[in-house]
């Protein structure tokens, strides 16, 4: 157990440093842009929430290259890596001319939020700067796929680190103006963000030729075209992957939707309790990378009771840390939510949410570390379909019934905010519960095939 927790911890930790460096880009942007003028922050508010959606389900496909990579490193394959890389950079490249289109062109999806004139030109020209770096994003993923698949995530950690050292120089020149360049407002970090990407791409790739640890894969050693095959088995991974963060995003976003009709002060509230979680949520997702990466290392190499062992330890990690996380925010919920504002009206709303935080990480520990084992061994649609019924029906459609008392039974201190939290806390148990029994019938069915089949050991 101690060995396992030891390489779980070994890959986790730059994983989460560079994760709360992607985390402090949006921090960085909101404060910012925040002191330029309100319209260009409402701005960038609606146009995130276009962008990461977006952003997101597409790069939850490419994160098919991990397992997948994994598997074949585990196996001592490693001139397959760079066939199944090189596939990866084609289907990015669908993906990029998809996402620039729908970023491009967004009046659709901002048709929906009826924005007034002013905020829709200040988000549309937002959104059409980051379009222009989408394909460096993608490109990027693919380098940290690989990186992380191979255990490598400091490789990833340190451009990650070196990207947020210069966001802060880049934001405040585009975003105030100077030394030749008007002030743009909130497309300035857009521009920022966008000459960033490209940066970490190009030399995500420069990385993989010149770093020797990288050459007996030869990425990019001969041309090749789109196998359908290898594309096929991307997309395979990939689509329920990508679905399955897609329901994570959109289940948070349209509960925020919900909440603001209860006004201001209510979703003040709940905006430090959803920021909070998501800082928390930073280490279990560090741990499920971390696991997944080892997984399909061992599955790869066929060492399927290892494999067991380690998903199983690193999902008991999360947990454990989960309850640590959980008796420090219900020790110390004062202090941390007046950190956040000194608005009595606002502490009061965000009070009872953030005492459900405790209950909710550690279902969220739960769900997100057993969803990544699972992608290690390659499982992706039933997980999917299970985060579908229980973020979307029991998260959001039973935060409806009690947040606004569809049924008019509903206690009062159920309803509101707290009945929203209330039901996605639920729902994040249901999909926990769910995705870890899941995954322990699909270990116990490679182990014992593996027992029936001697040669699946050699």
């Amino acid at each position: 157990m101690i060995a396992d927790v030891r390489q779980i911890a070994s890959l986790a930790w730059p994983v989460l440093i560079g994760q709360l460096a992607i985390i402090a880009f949006g921090v960085i942007d909101t404060a910012m842009v925040g002191r330029f003028s309100a319209t260009d922050l409402a701005a960038l508010g609606l146009g995130s929430s276009v962008y990461v959606s977006i952003y997101i389900g597409l790069t939850g496909i490419l994160v098919a290259l991990q397992p997948i990579a994994g598997h074949l490193f585990g196996a001592g394959r490693e001139a397959e890596i760079g066939e199944e890389v090189r596939q990866a950079l084609w289907l990015a490249a669908a993906l990029a001319a998809l996402g620039f289109v729908l970023l491009y062109f967004p009046e659709p999806l901002l048709s929906l939020a009826d924005a007034p004139p002013a905020l829709h030109e200040r988000t549309v020209a937002y959104l059409r700067i980051l379009a222009l770096g989408l394909p460096a994003s993608l490109v990027f993923r693919v380098y940290s796929s690989l990186a992380n698949a191979i255990g490598k995530p400091r490789l990833v950690m340190f451009l990650q680190v070196g990207a947020l050292v210069v966001k802060f120089p880049l934001n405040t020149w585009f975003i105030f103006g100077g030394f030749g360049v008007a002030a743009m407002g909130g497309p300035g970090c857009a521009v920022a963000s966008t000459l960033i990407n490209w940066a970490l791409a190009a030399v995500g790739m420069t990385v993989l030729v010149k770093f020797e640890f990288f050459r007996p894969f030869g990425v990019f050693s001969r041309f090749c075209w789109p196998v359908w095959k290898r594309q096929a088995a991307l997309l395979k991974l990939g689509i329920p992957m990508g679905l399955s963060y897609l329901i994570e995003v959109t289940s948070y976003t349209f509960m925020a939707l919900f909440i603001s009709r209860f006004g201001t002060t209510t979703l003040a509230g709940h905006q430090i309790a959803g920021n909070l979680g998501a800082v928390l949520y930073m280490t279990p997702l560090s741990i499920g990378i971390a696991a997944s990466t080892l997984v399909s290392q061992a599955l790869g190499a066929k060492r399927f009771d290892d494999a067991a062992s380690l998903a199983r330890h690193g999902i008991g990690l999360a947990c454990l840390i989960a309850c640590v996380y959980g008796s420090i925010v219900l020790a110390a919920r004062p202090f941390i939510i007046a950190a956040y504002t000194p608005n009595e009206a606002v502490i009061a709303a965000a009070i009872p949410l953030v005492f459900i935080i405790v209950f909710y990480h550690l279902f969220d520990a739960l769900q997100i570390t057993s969803a990544f084992v699972l992608r290690a061994y390659k499982v992706t649609l039933v997980p999917t379909l299970i985060y579908a019924l229980a973020l979307w029906g029991i998260g959001l459609g039973g935060g409806y019934l009690l947040g606004f008392n569809a049924g008019g039974n509903v206690p009062q201190w159920l309803q509101g905010a707290r009945g929203f939290w209330i039901a996605n806390t639920a729902s994040l148990g249901v999909a926990g519960v769910g995705l870890f029994l899941y995954w322990r019938k699909v270990s116990t069915r490679h182990i014992s095939v593996a027992t029936e089949s001697p040669e699946l050991q050699r």
